[in-house]
This record gives C-alpha cells, sequence and structure tokens, in this order.
C-alpha cells in the first residue's frame, strides 16, 4: 500500500532551498581556509567539544533511523531504544578509555592506532574492514533507506533519489573535507531534532481525538510490553540479556574504533573536547527514544488500521495524517539531513583510509597535496560503489536490522584486538592478525548463512535459535579465548612499543590523575550513568 505525499510547491521549495543551502555552507565553511591533508582530513585538529559532540550524533543518526527506529516501534516498541541509550555507556568508554590514547599519539585513523600497537599487517587489515563497513553499512544502506523513503514520500523512483542524493554529498565531502562535513553535519543535527519534535508533538496531540486521555489508556491502547525497554521475550531476539552481552560488543566496535565515528574525536583541538565531546553525544543519544521509537509506538495506537503490517509506512503515515503543509517541506528536509550527515561522514572516513592506511604506506614521500587528491578520487569511486550496492538494498526486510546484523558480524574481532589493546600489555602482534581474520571469516560465514543465500530459513538464528546479538557476543569470547592463547604462545611486545599506548590497569582510566573540577570527563561521565540508570528504572 502506498501513501505517497503529493509536493505542494511550498514544500518543495522548502526541501530544494535546504539543498542549495546546504551545498553553499559545506563549500563556504573551507573558502578562507587552505585544504591541507590536516584540514581535509581532519579539521585542522580545530574541533571544540560542543561541535565534536554535535558531530557524533549527526554522522550516526541517519534516514536508516528516522524510518528504521520508527517502524520498529510501531512492530516491537520500546526496546530497539536499546541501541541507542545503551550507546552512552560505549561513548563513556570512548571518552574514558580510548580517547586519552587517540588524541595523544596524534593518529589520523584508527588503522595508524592499531599500526602502533601492533603492526603495519594489523593496520591494512582493519583499514580494508573498515572501508567495507563504511561502503557497505554507512554508505550504501544510507542513500537505499533515504531513496525508498523519498519514493513512499512523493513518488520520486529510488534510482533518482539515489543519484541525487549521491552527487549532493559528494559535492561538498569531496571538496571540503572534515571540516565542511562537521558544519554540515551541526545544521542538520538542528534540523533533524526539530523534525523530530514537530512529529513527536503532533503525534502526542492527535491522542485526545482518538479516546486517549490518560498514560493507563495510552498503555493498554499498546502492544504487549511495547512500552517496556528490557524484555524477558523478544520476537526480535532482542532479550535483556542478549542486549546486555551482545550490544556492548558492537556498541565498542562502532563508538570507538569505526573510522567514520571516531574520526570527529581525531580531530578535537584539545584532549579536554576529545572528551567531553563524546560525553554530550551521548546525551543526546536519549532523544531518538523520545523522538523516533515512541511515535512509532503512537503510530501504531492512532493508524495501526492504515499502516497494517507494513511498518516501514510508519513515518510517511505519521507525516501525512498529521503534519500540515509547509512543516511537510522541513521534516523532509529532516529526513534529507539524516541522510547527508551519515554519507557525508562516511564519504570523508573511506577517502581518509584510502589516502593514509593504503597509500601512503605505500609511498611515503607522497607529498600533502597528492594526498588529498588521492582522499577526492577514493571518496568518488567509494560512492560510486555504493550507489551500486545501494540499488540491493530492497532485498532486505528491515533495513536497521540489516545494519545491525552486518555490525554483528564484523564487530567481534576489531572490539577484540582494540579492547585488549589498551588494557593488556601482553597482548601481541601475531594474536592481532590471527584474531581479526578468524574473526572476520566466522562473521562472513554466519551473514551468508543468515541471510539467507541457501533457501528462506536464516540458518544461525531460526534454525539454531541464536539471536544476531548473542552471536556477536559468543564470536567475541571465541576471539578473545584465541587473542589470548596466541599471546601467551608468542612473544610479547617490547615495552618501548606500548609505551603511552596501554592502560597500566584498569583502575587507572578512573584513578589515574587527580579529577579537576565539576567538568572533569569523569565526573561528567559518572552524571550519564546515573541519568541513564533512572531511565532504564523508569521504562524497564
Amino acid at each position: 500500500m502506498a501513501n505517497h505525499i503529493l509536493i505542494p510547491p511550498l514544500d518543495l521549495g522548502i526541501i530544494v532551498a535546504y539543498i542549495v543551502a546546504i551545498l553553499a555552507i559545506g563549500i563556504l565553511s573551507t573558502r578562507k581556509v587552505k585544504v591541507t591533508g590536516q584540514v581535509f582530513f581532519l579539521a585542522g585538529r580545530s574541533l571544540p567539544w560542543g561541535i565534536v559532540g554535535a558531530a557524533l550524533f549527526a554522522s550516526n543518526i541517519s534516514t536508516i533511523h528516522l524510518v528504521g527506529l520508527t517502524a520498529s516501534g510501531y512492530n516491537e516498541g520500546l526496546v530497539w531504544g536499546n541501541f541507542e541509550w545503551m550507546a552512552a555507556f560505549t561513548l563513556i568508554l570512548l571518552s574514558l578509555v580510548f580517547a586519552p590514547f587517540y588524541f595523544r599519539s596524534r593518529i589520523s585513523t584508527l588503522p595508524e592506532f592499531l599500526e602502533r600497537r601492533y603492526s603495519p599487517a594489523s593496520r591494512s587489515l582493519l583499514a580494508i574492514m573498515a572501508i567495507t563497513a563504511a561502503l557497505f553499512i554507512h554508505i550504501g544502506m544510507s542513500i537505499y533507506a533515504g531513496a525508498a523513503v523519498f519514493e513512499q514520500f512523493f513518488g520520486v523512483s529510488v534510482t533518482t533519489s539515489i543519484l541525487v542524493v549521491a552527487i549532493v554529498v559528494s559535492i561538498y565531502t569531496i571538496i571540503g573535507g572534515l571540516r565542511a562535513v562537521v558544519v554540515t553535519e551541526t545544521v542538520n543535527t538542528a534540523f533533524l531534532l526539530v523534525g523530530a519534535v514537530i512529529i513527536t508533538i503532533y503525534a502526542i496531540h492527535a491522542l485526545p481525538a482518538h479516546g486517549i486521555h490518560s498514560i493507563a489508556q495510552f498503555r493498554a491502547a499498546t502492544r504487549p510490553n511495547q512500552l517496556s525497554m528490557l524484555q524477558t521475550h523478544s520476537s526480535a531476539g532482542l532479550n535483556w540479556y542478549a542486549i546486555f552481552l551482545g550490544y556492548p560488543i558492537l556498541g565498542v566496535w562502532y563508538w570507538c574504533t569505526d573510522q567514520t565515528i571516531v574520526q570527529r574525536v581525531l580531530g578535537a583541538r584539545t584532549e579536554r573536547d576529545a572528551q567531553l565531546g563524546p560525553l554530550l553525544a551521548g546525551f543526546l543519544k536519549i532523544l531518538p527514544v523520545f523522538l523516533l521509537v515512541l511515535p512509532g509506538v503512537i503510530a501504531y495506537v492512532l493508524f495501526h488500521n492504515i499502516i497494517g503490517t507494513d511498518s516501514n509506512q510508519t513515518l510517511p503515515v505519521l507525516i501525512n495524517e498529521l503534519i500540515p503543509t509547509g512543516l511537510k517541506g522541513l521534516i523532509s528536509a529532516a529526513v534529507l539531513a539524516a541522510l547527508l550527515s551519515a554519507v557525508s561522514a562516511a564519504l570523508n572516513s573511506s577517502g581518509t583510509l584510502v589516502a593514509v592506511d593504503i597509500v601512503k604506506r605505500i609511498r611515503p614521500e607522497i607529498t600533502d597535496r597528492a594526498m588529498v587528491q588521492i582522499g577526492r578520487v577514493s571518496s568518488t569511486i567509494v560512492m560510486i560503489l555504493a550507489v551500486l550496492w545501494s540499488t540491493q538494498g530492497g532485498r532486505f526486510s528491515s533495513i536497521f536490522e540489516a545494519i545491525n546484523v552486518i555490525g554483528a558480524d564484523l564487530a567481534p574481532p576489531i572490539t577484540t584486538v582494540f579492547l585488549f589493546g589498551v588494557f593488556w600489555r601482553r597482548g601481541t602482534k601475531q594474536a592481532s592478525i590471527i584474531t581479526m581474520i578468524t574473526g572476520f571469516t566466522i562473521g562472513a560465514i554466519s551473514f551468508v548463512l543468515d541471510l539467507p543465500v541457501f533457501g528462506t530459513e536464516k540458518l544461525i538464528t531460526q534454525g539454531l535459535g541464536i539471536s544476531f546479538m548473542m552471536q556477536a557476543w559468543w564470536v567475541f569470547c571465541i576471539c578473545s579465548l584465541l587473542f589470548v592463547i596466541v599471546s601467551l604462545l608468542t612473544p610479547a611486545p617490547a615495552p618501548e612499543q606500548i609505551e603511552g599506548l596501554t592502560w597500566q590497569n584498569p583502575f587507572a582510566v578512573i584513578f589515574g590523575k587527580k579529577i579537576e573540577g565539576f567538568f572533569d570527563p569523569r565526573i561528567i561521565a559518572a552524571f550519564l550513568i546515573g541519568t541513564m540508570a533512572v531511565l532504564y528504572f523508569i521504562f524497564r
């Protein structure tokens, strides 16, 4: 069932004006700045913590979130919000555990950190895995999600939407680099939040007209457990223990080791900015549960007769039924904002990975100017490949679940080598290489078996009854055991090699130096943990 929204002139004008404005802002943000390698890849290491935090949030929130979380709220409820709230805890790890090493070592990429901690081979492996993730998850699936939304909203073909989005985001990202990306991300974050707030307000205000005048009546009109964050039995495999065991594996990979995300931290102007930025993002991640997942639950109460079983219609139906002309254009701009943020972030990081981690290692004498050109060319190639891959997005029944399933297959070996790398001084380069190759192989096999390529049954999820979250946990356990065994069987790294790259012990993260006032990152982190504990208690 299609619920196309015909574009009134006012809405179309708002959308076109937004596209033009974003192009102008992105290009002009570097007009008076010489685009050197430091500026193109790391914004000249000039980003304050507010920009870092907003950019972290914006580069994460994509059209997949707008459509997927709303649809997931309609189907299963707030339980999918755990992907947002649990992120706060892994962002604390980024702030307190990883950011100090990343900033002090003055690295440009995450693979560069692995080279310093382990070996050049580890760097190459991670670079390849990171480019693959950016192409298939961050760019390809985001472009498809955006195209599918605009087809539902306006009847614009998926192919046309894919091409328009790809061209717009490529222009300012490839010309301006990371500074253009984070400046436009800040604008996009504002548009995204405004759009989501408008939808939520209109949805709540529509409840009395449908006979819902109290929280008790609202709860009675929802599905069983649709308003619970923690569930014992979940049809989506999101039982409370699966979330608390499986999500940290995905979270550490995504928030602490993925180039697309951490590149904002690498561009911070000071170590304090590098630590406070992720904590701000942690607080911002509280919002999507109320602004994206909850409207999906409200949509079930208000419009389940219209939406039926096609949950991907949830967001278009909310907009079509509740939002007046003019604001529809603004909401559409918010959808576009989320899409541009996610794609531009991944596109810039892909160019950085190719130029810094592959080309510069092969040709160390390469000039800074040539590095920037290679970054631009490689970004263009990655975008072309991602556009071709995005046309296959229709094969997946749920895009939001698909990106997390792919992440669950990719994350365990990377999470293992990073966690053991910063906390265990005995971890060796051989253990890193063997763990990443083995873990990546297991993940690839799991992905194929659960796609499903053969037959119609997901052999692991349905056949063996192991959800993708628990798959991530068990593969992490295998990778951890393998890492420890290989490390103990191979020569320990030289003390000077790991100096400044590992913590003396886990407690040094908290007690390693004197607390410096209320705005010390450890104090802010404690406040964030307390906030999350209260929220989980309320919505348990």
